[in-house]
């Protein structure tokens, strides 16, 4: 099995920064936009070396979006930043009529996604954005998991001409993935080989998802660990090839379990290959304020509860 280690934490909203930051010295189309959280999306340094392509557009989130539409007839390419949470249900309409339905080469940019955004509470955690975006069509909906991967992400999607939703979040979680790793949308990682079972993570769960496997080997049970950073386009050949060799699979998300990562797994499954699968994910609630470790434990999201669905599913094999 594949170890992975890491040596520091920092957070995921920290790399889109620094990869907004290389973009901006190296794409001179690359524009930004804010709404009134520039410190909370780590923009500072693009704003300091490239000031005349950064707009403040305040707390009004559903006109950043018409610019940000606006600006790509120009040929620019516009990334917005804002909460999660803000950047979805807040400006849904926006998004679907003036960026989706035609297909305008905007980068929407989510900061504080999931539950571990912590003790702002229920109102500011969203749980349900993966799967707004996900329904929008053409729109390409990403989750990297931590910080070295969201930069890759950041920097990958400037080059992809069309709408994405690029979501990370607000705490520390650990470093893992290589530092010079290619990013190529739509391409799973698979991070351990194993026999037993295929456990598929996306954002802040791999790295669960990982101590999962690591668990599980002492019990005895190989798991295979897939990375999901993107969830549209959803690689299926990658995940049709692990349970063709595991035969069951478990699902991983910062998420509520209707509309995620999980549900799109079944599509996939139900269509090509029915295998055992369970969830870990949000069952159906919204959040609430507390710590970001308090919340993963309270709402199922931890490592223990990989393992507790691991068994689970392959006993129903």
């Amino acid at each position: 099995m594949k170890k992975y280690t890491f040596t520091e934490k920092k957070d995921t909203r920290s790399g889109f920064g620094a990869g907004l930051a290389e973009l901006g010295d190296t794409n001179e189309n690359v524009v930004a936009l804010c709404a009134d959280l520039v410190g909370s999306l780590k923009m500072e340094k693009f704003i300091e070396n490239h000031p005349e392509r950064f707009f403040q557009i305040g707390i009004a989130e559903a006109n950043m979006i018409g610019i940000a539409a606006g600006l790509t007839i120009g040929g620019k390419i516009p990334f917005t930043g804002t909460f999660a949470n803000f950047s979805t249900a807040r400006v849904y309409d926006q998004v679907r009529q003036a960026i989706a339905y035609s297909g305008k080469n905007v980068k929407i940019c989510a900061s504080h996604a999931g539950l571990t955004l912590g003790e702002d509470g229920a109102t500011h955690q969203t749980l349900e954005d993966i799967g707004l975006m996900k329904m929008l069509p053409g729109m390409v909906v990403i989750n990297p998991c931590d910080y070295n991967q969201t930069k890759a992400a950041t920097i990958a999607i400037a080059e992809y001409v069309g709408p994405v939703y690029l979501r990370f979040g607000r705490p520390a979680v650990p470093i893992f993935m290589p530092e010079d790793q290619e990013f190529i949308i739509g391409k799973a990682i698979q991070l351990t080989e194993g026999t037993d079972i295929t456990i598929v993570a996306t954002g802040h769960l791999v790295w669960e998802a990982l101590q999962a496997s690591e668990k599980l080997e002492a019990m005895g049970i190989s798991a295979e660990v897939i990375n999901i950073h993107t969830i549209k386009p959803l690689d299926d050949e990658a995940i049709l090839k692990s349970v063709a060799k595991t035969g069951c699979i478990v699902s991983a998300e910062e998420h509520n379990i209707l509309g995620g990562l999980g549900e799109s797994i079944s599509r996939v499954l139900v269509q090509n290959n029915p295998v055992p699968q369970e969830f870990v994910a949000v069952n159906d609630s919204f959040g609430e304020s507390a710590t970001p470790a308090q919340l993963m434990e309270k709402y199922g999201l931890t490592d223990n509860d990989i393992v507790t669905a691991a068994k689970k599913v392959i006993s129903r094999k």
